[in-house]
C-alpha cells in the first residue's frame, strides 16, 4: 500500500465501529434486530470489511452485499452492515477500470439491497427504510465513480505532460544532429577542396621538380600549409562533434592487423582458445581497411567468448583483390547466437571500407566473413 496511514485508520475506525456496533446490540436491541448471535456476527463481520476493504475492494464489497440481503430476505434489519456498504461500494466504484464498471457496482448494489429489503420486510415501495437503502448505496456508488474520475483526469495532465516534455527533448535531440551533420557536410566540403587543391600542387611539384626547383618548392611550401589549415578545420569542427561524455581524443595512431598478436594474446588470456592461421602475403592497408578488419576481428573475437563455447578460429586471407577475415566459434546451448549492436557496427564499419560483411549461424557454428577490397597503396 503506497500510503500505510490509510490502513492505520481503518484499522482504528473498524475498532471503534466493533465496540460501537456490540454495545448497540447488547444494550438497546430493536425490533427488526437479527437473533443476538446474528447480529453479533454481522457487527464484527462488518469491522473486518471495513478493515481490510483497501485489499480486496470488490471481494469485501460483495460479501457485505450477499450478507445484508440474506439478513434483510430473513427480514432482519442489520444496520451496521448497512451502514458499511456504502463505503465499501465507494471505494469499489473508485478504484473501477472504467466509469461503467462504477456503475455496475452501484446498480447492481442498490437493486440487490432493495429488492431484498422488498420482499423480507413490511412496506411498499416506497417505504422509508428501502428508499433510504437505494438512495444510501447509489449515493455512495456516484462519490466513487467522481473520484475515480478526478483520479483519472489528474493521470492524464500528468502523462500529457511527461510526453510533452519527452517531446521537447527529442526535437532538441533531433535538432542537435541535424547541426551535427550540416558541420559534417561543411567539414567534407573544405576537407574536399584543400585535399583537392594539395592533389593538384603536389602533381605540378613532380613536373617540375628536377627542372624548376624554385616552383617546386613553392608548391610544396603551399602543400604544408593546406594540410595545416585542414588540420586545424577538422580539430575545431571534431571538438563541436564530440559528445561531452567522450573520452579524450587519442594521439596514438588508430588500430591495425598490426595490433593483431597483442589482440590475440589478450584474448586468449581472458580464456578464449583461438586457432589463428593467415593466407596471402601480407601488404600495406589503407587506413580505413586496416581499422575496419582490425574492429571487425575484434567484435568476431569478443562475441565467440561471450556466446561461444571458449574456442574460435581465425583466417586473414591476402588476395590480390583484397583483404578476407572469418572467424567462427561453436554456439555455446542456451546462448543466443549474437544480433545486437556488434553486428551492426561491424556491418557498417564494413560498408565504410566498400566491403562486405556476412554474420550468421551455419549449423552449430556462428560465422563472420567479412570481404574488404584493398587498392595498392
Amino acid at each position: 500500500m503506497r500510503r500505510p496511514w490509510l490502513l492505520a485508520v481503518d484499522v482504528a475506525g473498524a475498532l471503534a465501529l466493533l465496540g460501537t456496533g456490540i454495545a448497540a446490540v447488547v444494550v438497546a436491541p430493536r425490533p427488526n434486530d437479527a437473533p443476538l448471535p446474528v447480529e453479533l456476527l454481522t457487527v464484527i463481520l462488518a469491522a473486518l470489511l471495513l478493515a481490510g476493504r483497501r485489499f480486496a475492494p470488490v471481494p469485501a464489497l460483495v460479501t457485505g452485499v450477499a450478507v445484508a440481503a440474506g439478513c434483510l430476505l430473513a427480514g432482519w434489519v442489520t444496520g451496521l452492515l448497512l451502514f458499511v456498504i456504502p463505503f465499501l461500494l465507494y471505494l469499489a466504484a473508485a478504484t473501477a477500470a472504467d466509469r461503467r464498471t462504477g456503475w455496475t457496482y452501484a446498480g447492481v448494489c442498490t437493486a440487490v439491497l432493495y429488492a431484498a429489503a422488498l420482499t423480507g420486510l413490511d412496506g411498499g415501495w416506497l417505504h422509508p427504510p428501502m428508499l433510504l437503502i437505494a438512495a444510501w448505496t447509489a449515493m455512495s456508488g456516484g462519490f466513487g465513480d467522481a473520484a475515480r474520475s478526478r483520479r483519472a483526469y489528474i493521470a492524464a495532465v500528468e502523462e500529457r505532460a511527461r510526453r510533452a516534455e519527452q517531446t521537447r527533448e527529442e526535437e532538441a535531440e533531433r535538432r542537435v544532429i541535424q547541426e551535427r551533420l550540416r558541420i559534417a557536410r561543411e567539414l567534407h566540403d573544405v576537407v574536399a577542396h584543400h585535399i583537392a587543391v594539395i592533389n593538384m600542387q603536389a602533381g605540378g611539384a613532380t613536373r617540375v621538380l628536377e627542372r624548376r626547383p624554385d616552383q617546386a618548392r613553392t608548391a610544396l611550401a603551399y602543400i604544408g600549409k593546406a594540410c595545416d589549415t585542414v588540420l586545424k578545420e577538422l580539430a575545431s569542427v571534431v571538438g563541436v562533434l564530440r559528445q561531452s561524455d567522450d573520452p579524450d581524443a587519442a594521439t596514438e595512431p588508430a588500430p591495425g592487423l598490426d595490433r593483431l598478436p597483442r589482440l590475440l594474446d589478450d584474448v586468449r588470456a581472458a580464456g578464449l582458445r583461438v586457432d589463428f592461421r593467415q593466407t596471402g602475403d601480407a601488404r600495406e592497408l589503407p587506413a580505413m581497411v586496416d581499422l575496419a578488419a582490425y574492429r571487425i576481428v575484434q567484435e568476431g573475437l569478443t562475441n565467440a567468448h561471450k556466446y561461444g563455447t571458449g574456442h574460435a578460429s581465425l583466417v586473414v586471407g591476402w588476395t590480390p583483390a583484397g583483404l578476407s577475415v572469418d572467424v567462427r566459434n561453436e554456439i555455446a546451448p542456451g546462448r543466443p547466437s549474437g544480433a545486437g549492436n556488434g553486428l551492426v557496427g561491424m556491418r557498417e564499419r564494413a560498408a565504410a571500407a566498400e566491403g562486405q560483411l556476412v554474420a550468421a549461424p551455419i549449423g552449430d557454428s556462428f560465422v563472420v566473413h567479412a570481404d574488404l577490397p584493398v587498392e595498392d597503396v
